[in-house]
C-alpha cells in the first residue's frame, strides 16, 4: 500500500503522462457512458454577493451602478465604473446575482434626489446634504451614522417605509429576468438580510430563490426592521415555500466580523439550542461564505496552530463597527471550528446545525464583481483604482481601530458542479452542497468519498468511479463496512488563465469519545519531486514572482493534481468531517499590481504583495450511525 507521499508521486507521474486535464476531472473521458448527464461534468463559476448603488451603504459611498449595469459587466461587457474609468472583466461569469440590502433598498436614490417626504426628517436631510456636497469625509460620516443607527434599531421611520423598497425590488427582479439566458448565463433573484446585532456584529444572510418573477416579484424581501432573529428568517423562508410552492436558501456571510456570534452554540435570544432549531438552520442554510473582500473565515492561526496555511487574509478586529474583539469567542467565527462543533452538537441534540458547504463571494459594494488581482476595483467606490493611494485609504474606522485599504481582498467566487447552466440546476447543486469556493481563481476541484477507491481509479475514469462507488462533496458517508477506513479521490485542475498548482490537502476534523474536537491537515498530492520531511512537513513550492514587474512564471507547480487519500487515523466509532484545500503557486497580489502600475515607491512593510490563491471543497461527513 502506498503512503501519502508515494501516492502523490504515483498520481503525479500518471497524470502528467496521460495529460488528461479536464477529461479526468470533469468526467468526459473516453468510456463515460451516454448517461453521463445524470451527474455533473462541468463546474460553473459565479458570485453570490453583489451590491449596487441601491444598497444604502454602497450609495452613501458614492456607488451609482444599477443591477442592469452590474449584469452587463458580469456577462463581459465594458462599462463605466463609479469613479468614471472604464472596467471590463478578463472573463465573464457563468452565473450571477444581485444581493442588495433589503433594509432601505432603493432609499439612497431618493435621498440623493432630495425626495420631499424624506427630507422632512432632519437626519435624512443631513444625509442628503452630505451626499450632494461632494465632500467625501461628510459622506463617510453620514454612512457611519447610518450603520450605527441601523445596528441600534433607531433609523428614521421614513427610511423603513416599505413603499420605497417595492419599486427597487421589482426592478431587481426584472433585471435578473432580462439577463437570464438558460444554457448560457444564469441569474438568480436574491437579496441580503442584514442583521448587525449588538451594535455591528455581522449575522448577514444572502437569500437566494430558485424561482422566477411569478413567485418572487409580488413578495417583498424580509428586513431586519421586522426581525433580527435568524429563526424568524428560516420560518419566513418555510412559509414562502409552503405558500408559493417555490424554493429558497440562505448563505450566512463570513463570520470573522460577527464578534463570536455566527456559530454561537445558543439561539439568537440566548436560549438553548433545540433539535428543531438545528434542523431548520441546516435545512435553509446549506452553504457558508468562507472568503470575501472582508477577509476569510476558514480557520484562524490561533485556533489551528499546526496549520501552516491558516494565516491568510485575516480580519480580526471585532465587528462591522470595528469595535474591539471580545475575548474567548473567536472559535465561533470560523468554518472549520463550526464543522467540528457540529459533530459534537449532533451527538448531544440528534441534529447538526452547522452542515455548511463551501461558498465564496465578493461582497462588492460597487456593482463591480472583480476578483482578478490585476483588475481589482475594490469594495467601495472610494477604493476603485482611480484612487492611486487606495492601499493606505481608511476602509473602515472604529473608536480605536481602522481597517486600511490594503486589507481588502480580491476574492472570491464559487464553483458549482451542475448538470447544466440553468437556474434550477445550479440552485439544486448549491442546495446539495456540490460546490467549492475559491479566492478568485477558476481552478476546478473534485472530491469523492467511499470505502474502496484505489490508485487504479486515477488511471481510468475518476468521476465515474466517484459517483458510481462513492459520494461527492457535500454528502454524508454511510457507516463504515466492518470498520473499513474511508478512502477519498481528490483532483484539481489549474485555472486555464492562471497559476499552476502547489498542492492538494485533505483537512479532517473529528470528535473523540470524550466529546473533544481534533483536526489534522494532510498533504495528499503535490507538484514536483518534493518529499515530506521527518516531521511530515512538505517544503514550500518556490516563488517566481518578480516584485519589480508584478509578473510570475509557471515554471514551478503542476497543471493538475490527483490522488487517493486513506485516513490513517480512522476510528469507525468517531464522527468526522473532511474537506479539500488546494493551493496555487505564489502570484502577485493586487497591491503589487498597484505598486507597479502607479509607480508607488514604498508601501508599509506589513502590506502583502504576494499570496497563494486557494480553493476549498464542500465537506464530506462521516457518522458511525450512517
Amino acid at each position: 500500500m502506498c503512503g501519502v507521499s508515494e501516492l502523490a508521486e504515483v498520481s503525479n507521474m500518471a497524470l502528467m503522462r496521460r495529460n488528461k486535464l479536464c477529461l479526468l476531472i470533469c468526467g468526459m473521458a473516453t468510456g463515460i457512458p451516454s448517461i453521463a448527464d445524470e451527474y455533473p461534468t462541468d463546474a460553473y463559476f459565479g458570485d453570490t454577493h453583489v451590491h449596487t448603488g441601491w444598497s444604502a451603504d454602497a450609495g452613501f459611498d458614492g456607488a451609482v451602478k444599477t443591477p442592469v449595469e452590474a449584469y452587463r459587466l458580469a456577462i463581459g461587457e465594458e462599462i463605466t465604473a463609479n469613479s468614471g474609468i472604464k472596467v471590463k472583466l478578463n472573463r465573464p461569469y457563468d452565473w450571477f446575482m444581485i444581493t442588495d440590502h433589503s433594509d432601505a433598498m432603493g432609499v439612497i436614490n431618493k435621498v440623493v434626489e432630495g425626495n420631499e417626504e424624506m427630507l422632512k426628517d432632519d437626519t435624512v436631510r443631513g444625509w442628503s446634504e452630505a451626499l450632494n456636497s461632494g465632500d467625501e469625509a461628510a459622506a463617510s460620516a453620514a454612512k457611519s451614522e447610518l450603520i450605527l443607527m441601523q445596528s441600534e434599531e433607531r433609523l428614521p421611520s421614513v427610511v423603513m417605509d416599505p413603499k420605497w423598497m417595492r419599486l427597487a425590488w421589482e426592478e431587481t427582479v426584472d433585471a435578473a429576468q432580462q439577463f437570464y439566458k438558460p444554457g448560457e448565463f444564469t441569474t438568480f433573484i436574491a437579496f441580503e438580510w442584514t442583521v448587525n446585532a449588538d451594535g455591528g456584529n455581522n449575522l448577514h444572510r444572502n437569500v437566494i430563490y430558485r424561482d422566477g418573477p411569478t413567485r418572487t416579484r409580488p413578495r417583498l424581501p424580509l428586513t431586519t426592521f421586522q426581525t433580527q432573529d435568524p429563526l424568524d428568517l428560516w420560518r419566513w423562508m418555510a412559509e414562502y415555500e409552503e405558500s408559493t410552492g417555490g424554493k429558497v436558501l440562505a448563505i450566512p456571510h463570513n463570520g470573522n466580523l460577527s464578534n463570536g456570534r455566527m456559530f454561537e452554540e445558543r439561539q439568537f435570544d440566548g436560549s438553548a439550542m433545540t433539535a428543531e432549531w438545528a434542523e431548520l438552520r441546516a435545512r435553509y442554510e446549506p452553504l457558508f461564505e468562507l472568503t470575501q473582500m472582508k477577509g476569510q473565515s476558514e480557520a484562524h492561526p490561533s485556533l489551528s496552530p499546526d496549520d501552516e496555511f491558516a494565516d491568510w487574509d485575516i480580519w480580526d478586529k471585532g465587528n462591522l463597527a470595528v469595535k474591539e474583539k471580545e475575548e474567548g469567542d473567536i472559535q465561533f467565527e470560523y468554518w472549520r471550528e463550526a464543522l467540528k462543533a457540529g459533530l459534537r452538537i449532533e451527538g448531544e441534540l440528534g441534529a447538526n446545525p452547522f452542515l455548511y458547504g463551501a461558498n465564496g463571494g465578493t461582497d462588492t459594494h460597487t456593482g463591480l464583481s472583480t476578483t482578478e488581482e490585476d483588475n481589482f476595483f475594490g469594495k467601495f467606490k472610494t477604493l476603485e483604482p482611480s484612487n492611486k493611494q487606495r492601499w493606505a485609504f481608511p476602509l473602515m474606522a472604529g473608536p480605536t481601530q481602522t481597517y486600511v485599504g490594503w486589507e481588502q481582498t480580491a476574492t472570491g467566487v464559487m464553483g458549482v458542479w451542475a448538470v447544466e447552466n440553468t437556474r434550477e440546476a445550479i440552485w439544486d447543486a448549491m442546495k446539495r452542497k456540490e460546490t467549492f469556493a475559491t479566492t478568485g481563481s477558476r481552478m476546478k476541484v473534485r472530491f469523492f468519498g467511499g470505502f474502496d477507491f484505489s490508485g487504479a481509479d486515477l488511471e481510468s475514469d475518476l468521476v465515474q468511479a466517484g459517483y458510481g462507488r462513492g459520494v461527492p462533496m457535500g454528502s454524508h458517508m454511510t457507516k463504515a463496512p466492518q470498520g473499513k477506513p474511508p478512502t477519498f479521490l481528490v483532483a484539481a485542475i489549474k485555472d486555464p488563465a492562471g497559476a499552476n498548482l502547489d498542492r492538494v490537502q485533505v483537512i479532517k476534523g473529528w470528535v473523540d469519545g470524550a466529546g473533544k474536537a481534533h483536526e489534522k491537515v494532510f498533504d495528499v498530492v503535490w507538484s514536483g519531486s518534493r518529499t515530506l520531511d521527518a516531521q511530515g512537513t512538505l517544503p514550500a513550492v518556490g516563488d517566481t514572482v518578480d516584485r519589480k514587474t508584478a509578473t510570475y512564471e509557471n515554471t514551478i507547480g503542476a497543471t493538475q493534481l490527483a490522488g487517493v487519500f486513506k485516513d490513517p487515523d480512522f476510528d469507525p466509532a468517531e464522527s468526522a468531517v473532511y474537506y479539500v484545500r488546494v493551493l496555487e503557486i505564489p502570484t502577485p497580489r493586487w497591491t503589487l499590481y498597484d505598486k507597479v502600475r502607479f509607480g508607488i515607491k514604498k508601501m508599509d512593510q506589513d502590506v502583502p504583495l504576494v499570496h497563494q490563491e486557494r480553493a476549498f471543497s464542500s465537506p464530506i461527513w462521516y457518522g458511525p450511525e450512517g
